[in-house]
């Protein structure tokens, strides 16, 4: 399929009423970039095109014009089962994410078979002055490194970064959050001595507060951790 007839079909799949939507939980995005394609549709068209001889050609078309080529472009090199190629590809799109949305979809299948090949890219993706390229890389570090590749290393990565941007703080601190119930006597250190900035040290007890994964006991300790703002 070429450019043309990609977008001409994300218009066949067009929800109005979910463009709406995307416009308001995606407010980085100009309105007019949406078309309004949901998600299952948009993961089986990526699934379609992945196989298809032209999607290079859709690839290398950086910038796209709309959100919804960007979301599919995501799923796209999301099937990537080569490695090496995957980070190729992904290096590639990285600069020209500019939402949240898109960033977290990002998840390739590849990354899950050798992960510490990642450790590399992503120390590089978080000295990055994307923003995007930043959450990604914290997300990245959240999905493949807290269960048996977890170190304290990484964590310290995470806890070092000092940004002014909420995307970022948001993603570092569901990545604490998300640690916090993974490995909670590593972690928690991190908040008892407050190695975050105040807000994000907030909005991570919230979110573990807010949380399934963390015992009622630990919640109410974390809450005693709280930042009181004078």
């Amino acid at each position: 399929m070429k450019r043309d007839e990609i977008i001409a079909e994300l218009f066949k799949l067009q929800d109005t009423k979910y463009a709406a939507l995307q416009s308001k939980i995606v407010p980085t995005v100009d309105s007019d970039r949406i078309i309004g394609v949901r998600t299952p549709a948009l993961r089986t068209f990526a699934k379609t095109l992945y196989m298809d001889e032209d999607i290079e050609q859709f690839l290398k078309a950086l910038p796209h014009q709309y959100f919804d080529e960007d979301q599919l472009h995501a799923f796209v090199i999301s099937q990537e089962k080569d490695l090496d190629k995957c980070i190729s590809k992904v290096e590639e799109f990285l600069p020209f994410i500019d939402n949240w949305a898109t960033c977290d979809q990002l998840s390739p299948k590849a990354f899950k078979k050798q992960p510490e090949k990642l450790l590399p890219y992503i120390k590089k993706w978080l000295r990055s002055d994307k923003v995007y390229t930043v959450r990604f890389a914290i997300g990245m570090l959240m999905e493949h490194f807290l269960d048996e590749t977890f170190s304290t290393e990484y964590t310290d990565l995470v806890a070092s970064l000092r940004f002014e941007e909420y995307y970022i703080n948001m993603m570092t601190a569901w990545y604490f959050a998300t640690a916090l119930a993974k490995q909670y006597d590593s972690v928690l250190p991190y908040l008892e001595l407050r190695k975050l900035d105040d807000r994000t040290h907030n909005k991570t007890i919230q979110k573990c507060v807010e949380s399934r994964r963390i015992s009622e006991q630990q919640k109410e300790y974390l809450k005693s951790l709280k930042v009181r703002r004078t």
